[in-house]
Protein backbone atom coordinates (compact mmCIF):
# COMPACT_ATOMS: atom_id res chain seq x y z
CA UNK A 1 0.00 0.00 0.00
CA UNK A 2 3.08 2.43 1.21
CA UNK A 3 0.51 4.07 3.18
CA UNK A 4 -0.59 2.17 6.56
CA UNK A 5 -3.79 3.91 8.67
CA UNK A 6 -4.46 3.61 11.91
CA UNK A 7 -7.20 4.70 14.49
CA UNK A 8 -6.53 4.14 18.07
CA UNK A 9 -8.81 4.37 21.06
CA UNK A 10 -8.22 6.75 23.64
CA UNK A 11 -9.10 6.45 27.64
CA UNK A 12 -11.91 9.01 27.04
CA UNK A 13 -13.57 7.75 23.97
CA UNK A 14 -11.39 9.91 21.30
CA UNK A 15 -9.47 8.18 18.83
CA UNK A 16 -6.02 9.15 17.17
CA UNK A 17 -5.46 8.30 13.41
CA UNK A 18 -2.72 7.62 12.71
CA UNK A 19 -0.68 7.99 9.16
CA UNK A 20 2.34 5.87 8.23
CA UNK A 21 4.40 6.71 5.12
CA UNK A 22 5.78 3.14 4.53
CA UNK A 23 8.34 2.41 1.45
CA UNK A 24 11.87 2.43 3.47
CA UNK A 25 13.36 1.27 0.38
CA UNK A 26 12.97 4.84 -0.79
CA UNK A 27 13.22 6.62 2.20
CA UNK A 28 9.32 7.17 2.15
CA UNK A 29 9.24 9.46 -1.05
CA UNK A 30 5.43 10.15 -2.02
CA UNK A 31 4.26 9.24 -5.94
CA UNK A 32 0.55 9.74 -7.26
CA UNK A 33 -0.99 6.91 -5.11
CA UNK A 34 0.35 7.57 -2.07
CA UNK A 35 -0.90 11.40 -2.13
CA UNK A 36 -4.35 10.26 -3.61
CA UNK A 37 -4.74 7.50 -0.81
CA UNK A 38 -3.64 10.12 2.37
CA UNK A 39 -5.76 12.90 0.83
CA UNK A 40 -8.59 10.43 0.87
CA UNK A 41 -8.53 9.45 4.45
CA UNK A 42 -7.69 12.51 5.56
CA UNK A 43 -11.13 13.88 4.30
CA UNK A 44 -12.49 11.05 6.47
CA UNK A 45 -11.04 12.35 9.52
CA UNK A 46 -11.77 16.06 8.93
CA UNK A 47 -15.55 14.86 8.80
CA UNK A 48 -15.21 11.97 11.35
CA UNK A 49 -16.58 13.59 15.03
CA UNK A 50 -14.35 10.60 17.21
CA UNK A 51 -11.37 11.62 15.48
CA UNK A 52 -10.06 14.22 17.60
CA UNK A 53 -6.16 14.67 16.36
CA UNK A 54 -4.14 13.11 13.78
CA UNK A 55 -0.29 11.96 12.93
CA UNK A 56 1.52 11.97 10.03
CA UNK A 57 4.76 10.15 10.33
CA UNK A 58 7.41 7.56 8.14
CA UNK A 59 8.22 4.63 8.67
CA UNK A 60 11.90 3.04 9.30
CA UNK A 61 14.81 5.33 10.90
CA UNK A 62 16.61 7.37 8.01
CA UNK A 63 13.89 9.51 6.75
CA UNK A 64 9.99 11.13 7.32
CA UNK A 65 9.71 11.89 3.26
CA UNK A 66 12.93 12.33 0.93
CA UNK A 67 10.37 13.33 -1.42
CA UNK A 68 8.44 12.95 -4.47
CA UNK A 69 9.26 9.73 -6.51
CA UNK A 70 10.71 11.65 -9.24
CA UNK A 71 11.86 8.77 -11.53
CA UNK A 72 8.92 8.23 -12.99
CA UNK A 73 8.27 11.62 -13.55
CA UNK A 74 11.34 12.57 -15.73
CA UNK A 75 10.87 9.50 -17.77
CA UNK A 76 7.84 10.23 -18.81
CA UNK A 77 9.51 13.90 -19.67
CA UNK A 78 12.09 12.00 -21.89
CA UNK A 79 9.39 10.22 -23.66
CA UNK A 80 7.34 13.25 -24.08
CA UNK A 81 9.43 16.27 -24.81
CA UNK A 82 8.45 19.33 -25.32
CA UNK A 83 5.39 18.07 -23.93
CA UNK A 84 3.47 18.25 -20.53
CA UNK A 85 3.00 14.41 -19.30
CA UNK A 86 -0.09 13.42 -18.06
CA UNK A 87 1.22 11.42 -15.03
CA UNK A 88 3.27 14.83 -14.49
CA UNK A 89 -0.24 17.01 -14.26
CA UNK A 90 -1.97 14.83 -12.37
CA UNK A 91 1.15 14.10 -10.03
CA UNK A 92 2.23 17.93 -9.45
CA UNK A 93 -1.94 18.73 -8.82
CA UNK A 94 -2.35 15.75 -6.16
CA UNK A 95 0.66 16.79 -4.53
CA UNK A 96 0.15 20.21 -3.83
CA UNK A 97 -3.95 19.70 -3.09
CA UNK A 98 -2.83 17.58 -0.55
CA UNK A 99 -0.71 19.99 1.14
CA UNK A 100 -3.37 22.79 0.81
CA UNK A 101 -5.84 20.32 2.38
CA UNK A 102 -3.21 18.90 4.88
CA UNK A 103 -2.65 22.82 6.21
CA UNK A 104 -6.02 23.10 6.38
CA UNK A 105 -7.09 20.32 8.55
CA UNK A 106 -9.43 21.32 11.13
CA UNK A 107 -7.86 19.26 13.77
CA UNK A 108 -4.27 19.04 15.33
CA UNK A 109 -2.31 17.60 12.88
CA UNK A 110 1.40 16.39 13.93
CA UNK A 111 3.86 15.70 11.52
CA UNK A 112 7.00 14.19 12.80
CA UNK A 113 9.89 14.80 10.36
CA UNK A 114 12.55 12.38 11.45
CA UNK A 115 15.88 11.68 9.76
CA UNK A 116 16.02 13.40 5.99
CA UNK A 117 12.81 15.56 5.36
CA UNK A 118 13.23 16.67 1.72
CA UNK A 119 11.30 18.59 -1.10
CA UNK A 120 8.45 17.10 -0.98
CA UNK A 121 8.70 15.81 2.58
CA UNK A 122 9.36 19.65 3.65
CA UNK A 123 5.51 20.25 2.03
CA UNK A 124 4.49 17.77 4.37
CA UNK A 125 6.23 18.41 7.29
CA UNK A 126 5.31 22.37 6.79
CA UNK A 127 1.73 21.65 6.50
CA UNK A 128 1.44 20.38 9.90
CA UNK A 129 0.40 22.40 12.87
CA UNK A 130 2.87 20.87 15.25
CA UNK A 131 5.82 19.89 13.32
CA UNK A 132 8.11 17.75 15.16
CA UNK A 133 11.63 17.20 14.68
CA UNK A 134 14.22 15.12 16.32
CA UNK A 135 18.14 14.90 16.44
CA UNK A 136 18.77 12.93 13.32
CA UNK A 137 16.58 15.61 11.32
CA UNK A 138 18.27 17.07 7.77
CA UNK A 139 15.55 19.38 6.15
CA UNK A 140 16.25 20.66 2.85
CA UNK A 141 14.77 21.61 -0.86
CA UNK A 142 17.79 19.99 -2.95
CA UNK A 143 15.65 20.83 -6.16
CA UNK A 144 18.97 22.99 -7.82
CA UNK A 145 20.73 19.35 -8.42
CA UNK A 146 17.93 18.27 -10.71
CA UNK A 147 16.77 20.49 -12.45
CA UNK A 148 13.53 21.74 -10.87
CA UNK A 149 12.86 24.07 -8.14
CA UNK A 150 11.72 24.19 -4.47
CA UNK A 151 8.09 23.56 -4.50
CA UNK A 152 5.31 21.85 -2.64
CA UNK A 153 5.01 25.32 -0.34
CA UNK A 154 8.61 26.60 -0.46
CA UNK A 155 7.60 29.34 -2.61
CA UNK A 156 5.55 30.25 0.57
CA UNK A 157 7.84 29.23 3.21
CA UNK A 158 11.26 29.99 2.24
CA UNK A 159 10.34 33.73 1.23
CA UNK A 160 9.24 33.55 4.90
CA UNK A 161 12.78 32.97 6.30
CA UNK A 162 15.21 35.64 7.98
CA UNK A 163 16.98 37.92 5.72
CA UNK A 164 18.81 35.78 2.52
CA UNK A 165 18.26 32.59 4.55
CA UNK A 166 15.61 31.03 2.71
CA UNK A 167 17.40 32.29 -0.71
CA UNK A 168 20.37 30.28 0.52
CA UNK A 169 18.32 27.34 1.41
CA UNK A 170 16.85 27.24 -1.91
CA UNK A 171 20.15 28.35 -4.23
CA UNK A 172 22.29 25.60 -2.17
CA UNK A 173 20.67 22.68 -0.93
CA UNK A 174 22.15 23.24 2.13
CA UNK A 175 20.75 20.59 5.13
CA UNK A 176 19.60 22.20 7.85
CA UNK A 177 19.10 20.79 11.64
CA UNK A 178 16.57 20.21 14.29
CA UNK A 179 18.07 23.63 16.28
CA UNK A 180 17.95 25.36 13.04
CA UNK A 181 14.43 24.44 11.69
CA UNK A 182 13.29 25.83 15.49
CA UNK A 183 15.31 28.78 14.78
CA UNK A 184 13.97 29.66 11.06
CA UNK A 185 10.55 28.43 12.11
CA UNK A 186 10.24 25.25 10.29
CA UNK A 187 9.61 23.08 13.13
CA UNK A 188 7.82 23.54 16.51
CA UNK A 189 8.64 21.36 18.82
CA UNK A 190 12.35 18.97 19.42
CA UNK A 191 11.91 15.16 20.64
CA UNK A 192 13.98 12.35 20.59
CA UNK A 193 13.76 9.97 18.33
CA UNK A 194 12.59 7.58 20.54
CA UNK A 195 9.92 9.61 22.10
CA UNK A 196 7.59 8.82 19.57
CA UNK A 197 5.54 6.00 21.58
CA UNK A 198 5.46 8.15 24.48
CA UNK A 199 3.96 11.03 22.63
CA UNK A 200 0.58 8.82 20.90
CA UNK A 201 0.14 7.22 24.84
CA UNK A 202 0.20 10.89 26.08
CA UNK A 203 -2.25 11.58 22.80
CA UNK A 204 -4.44 8.67 23.75
CA UNK A 205 -4.43 9.61 27.34
CA UNK A 206 -5.69 13.17 27.20
CA UNK A 207 -9.14 14.21 27.95
CA UNK A 208 -9.88 15.74 24.64
CA UNK A 209 -13.20 17.19 25.69
CA UNK A 210 -11.77 19.37 28.38
CA UNK A 211 -9.36 22.29 27.19
CA UNK A 212 -7.37 19.87 25.05
CA UNK A 213 -5.14 22.48 23.41
CA UNK A 214 -3.98 23.22 27.18
CA UNK A 215 -3.51 19.69 27.60
CA UNK A 216 -1.87 19.32 24.51
CA UNK A 217 0.35 21.99 24.92
CA UNK A 218 1.29 20.68 28.41
CA UNK A 219 2.45 17.36 27.50
CA UNK A 220 4.79 18.50 24.84
CA UNK A 221 6.44 20.94 26.67
CA UNK A 222 7.04 18.08 29.03
CA UNK A 223 8.65 15.78 26.75
CA UNK A 224 10.42 18.51 24.67
CA UNK A 225 12.32 19.24 28.53
CA UNK A 226 13.85 15.71 28.14
CA UNK A 227 14.75 16.50 24.94
CA UNK A 228 16.60 19.48 25.37
CA UNK A 229 19.89 18.15 26.13
CA UNK A 230 19.70 16.60 22.81
CA UNK A 231 19.29 19.62 20.43
CA UNK A 232 22.62 20.35 17.96
CA UNK A 233 24.48 23.41 17.56
CA UNK A 234 22.70 25.88 15.36
CA UNK A 235 23.86 26.35 11.85
CA UNK A 236 21.79 28.97 10.26
CA UNK A 237 21.71 31.77 12.54
CA UNK A 238 25.34 31.93 13.62
CA UNK A 239 26.14 32.92 9.55
CA UNK A 240 23.04 34.60 8.93
CA UNK A 241 25.14 37.98 9.25
CA UNK A 242 27.39 36.79 6.41
CA UNK A 243 25.11 34.91 3.84
CA UNK A 244 22.60 38.49 4.06
CA UNK A 245 26.12 40.25 3.04
CA UNK A 246 26.58 37.69 0.40
CA UNK A 247 23.29 37.67 -1.47
CA UNK A 248 22.85 41.59 -1.08
CA UNK A 249 22.88 41.43 -4.59
CA UNK A 250 20.68 42.92 -7.78
CA UNK A 251 20.36 39.77 -9.62
CA UNK A 252 20.46 36.21 -9.63
CA UNK A 253 24.01 36.13 -11.28
CA UNK A 254 25.72 38.34 -8.85
CA UNK A 255 24.28 35.87 -5.84
CA UNK A 256 25.26 33.15 -7.67
CA UNK A 257 28.90 34.23 -8.18
CA UNK A 258 29.04 35.50 -4.90
CA UNK A 259 28.04 31.98 -3.37
CA UNK A 260 30.62 29.93 -6.07
CA UNK A 261 33.62 31.67 -4.60
CA UNK A 262 33.71 30.23 -1.21
CA UNK A 263 33.98 26.70 -2.55
CA UNK A 264 37.38 26.85 -0.76
CA UNK A 265 35.94 28.59 2.01
CA UNK A 266 37.23 27.43 5.28
CA UNK A 267 33.76 27.44 6.50
CA UNK A 268 33.50 23.98 5.39
CA UNK A 269 28.74 24.29 5.13
CA UNK A 270 29.67 27.33 3.56
CA UNK A 271 32.15 25.59 0.71
CA UNK A 272 29.75 22.70 0.25
CA UNK A 273 26.87 25.19 -0.54
CA UNK A 274 28.81 26.73 -2.60
CA UNK A 275 29.91 23.57 -4.32
CA UNK A 276 26.53 22.31 -4.55
CA UNK A 277 25.41 25.14 -6.14
CA UNK A 278 28.58 25.29 -9.03
CA UNK A 279 27.16 21.50 -10.22
CA UNK A 280 23.51 22.59 -10.46
CA UNK A 281 20.97 23.59 -12.53
CA UNK A 282 21.38 27.50 -13.35
CA UNK A 283 18.05 27.77 -14.72
CA UNK A 284 16.88 26.69 -11.92
CA UNK A 285 18.94 29.02 -9.99
CA UNK A 286 16.98 31.94 -12.09
CA UNK A 287 13.34 30.47 -11.00
CA UNK A 288 14.34 30.34 -7.66
CA UNK A 289 15.44 33.64 -7.67
CA UNK A 290 11.79 35.06 -9.12
CA UNK A 291 9.62 32.30 -6.89
CA UNK A 292 11.25 34.09 -3.61
CA UNK A 293 10.63 37.64 -5.51
CA UNK A 294 7.04 36.86 -6.11
CA UNK A 295 6.30 34.84 -2.95
CA UNK A 296 6.75 37.87 -0.82
CA UNK A 297 3.38 38.61 -1.55
CA UNK A 298 1.27 35.64 -2.11
CA UNK A 299 -1.21 33.64 0.03
CA UNK A 300 0.19 29.55 0.60
CA UNK A 301 -2.74 28.90 -1.63
CA UNK A 302 -1.70 31.67 -4.23
CA UNK A 303 1.91 30.11 -3.96
CA UNK A 304 0.62 26.44 -4.72
CA UNK A 305 -0.93 27.84 -7.46
CA UNK A 306 1.96 29.24 -9.19
CA UNK A 307 4.27 26.36 -8.30
CA UNK A 308 2.03 23.95 -10.13
CA UNK A 309 2.88 26.67 -13.53
CA UNK A 310 6.05 26.41 -12.70
CA UNK A 311 6.07 22.39 -12.25
CA UNK A 312 4.01 22.09 -15.59
CA UNK A 313 6.31 24.03 -17.55
CA UNK A 314 9.34 22.55 -15.65
CA UNK A 315 8.56 19.54 -17.67
CA UNK A 316 8.41 20.78 -21.09
CA UNK A 317 11.88 22.17 -20.54
CA UNK A 318 15.10 19.77 -20.83
CA UNK A 319 16.62 20.05 -17.64
CA UNK A 320 14.50 18.07 -14.92
CA UNK A 321 14.12 15.02 -16.78
CA UNK A 322 18.41 15.40 -17.44
CA UNK A 323 19.06 16.29 -13.37
CA UNK A 324 17.21 13.53 -12.51
CA UNK A 325 19.13 10.99 -15.00
CA UNK A 326 22.56 12.24 -14.00
CA UNK A 327 21.51 12.72 -10.48
CA UNK A 328 19.31 9.79 -9.63
CA UNK A 329 19.08 7.64 -13.03
CA UNK A 330 22.93 6.74 -14.15
CA UNK A 331 23.91 8.15 -11.34
CA UNK A 332 27.22 9.61 -13.19
CA UNK A 333 26.35 12.93 -11.29
CA UNK A 334 27.12 14.79 -14.60
CA UNK A 335 24.32 16.49 -15.78
CA UNK A 336 24.58 18.35 -19.38
CA UNK A 337 22.41 21.13 -18.41
CA UNK A 338 20.79 22.96 -21.77
CA UNK A 339 21.75 26.50 -20.02
CA UNK A 340 25.26 25.97 -18.45
CA UNK A 341 26.03 29.17 -18.02
CA UNK A 342 23.88 31.10 -15.31
CA UNK A 343 24.89 34.53 -17.16
CA UNK A 344 23.29 33.50 -20.65
CA UNK A 345 19.65 31.67 -19.55
CA UNK A 346 17.71 33.45 -21.56
CA UNK A 347 15.51 35.92 -19.31
CA UNK A 348 12.18 34.66 -21.65
CA UNK A 349 12.77 31.47 -20.76
CA UNK A 350 12.91 32.09 -16.90
CA UNK A 351 9.69 34.08 -17.14
CA UNK A 352 8.00 31.58 -19.32
CA UNK A 353 7.97 29.44 -16.68
CA UNK A 354 5.42 31.34 -14.74
CA UNK A 355 3.08 31.56 -17.43
CA UNK A 356 0.35 28.83 -18.07
CA UNK A 357 0.22 25.86 -19.85
CA UNK A 358 -3.10 25.08 -20.07
CA UNK A 359 -6.52 26.64 -21.93
CA UNK A 360 -8.83 28.21 -19.77
CA UNK A 361 -9.00 28.37 -15.72
CA UNK A 362 -6.21 27.25 -13.42
CA UNK A 363 -6.75 23.27 -12.73
CA UNK A 364 -6.40 24.38 -8.68
CA UNK A 365 -8.52 27.73 -8.85
CA UNK A 366 -11.44 26.28 -6.75
CA UNK A 367 -8.75 26.09 -3.95
CA UNK A 368 -9.34 29.51 -3.27
CA UNK A 369 -13.08 29.93 -3.23
CA UNK A 370 -12.44 26.86 -0.93
CA UNK A 371 -11.90 28.77 1.80
CA UNK A 372 -14.09 31.72 1.46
Amino acid sequence: MNVIFEERLGHHGARLGIATLDSEKTLNALNLPMAEMLSQRFEQWAQDPSITCVMLRGNGTKAFCAGGEVRSLSEACRSHPGEVPTLAAHFFEREYRLVHQLRHFPKPLLTWGHGYVLGGGMGLLQSGSIRVVTPSSRLAMPEISIGLYPDVGATWFLSRLPGKLGLFLGLTATQVNARDALDLSLADRLLRDDQQPELIEGLLQLNWSQQPELQLNSLLRMLEESARAQAPEPQMLPRRARIDELLDVADLPGAWHALVALRDDPDALLARAAQNLASGSPLTAHLIWEQLQRGRYLSLTEALMLEYSLSINCCRHPEFAEGVRARLIDRDNQPAWHWPDVDSVPGAVVQAHFEPAWAGPHPMADLSAQLR
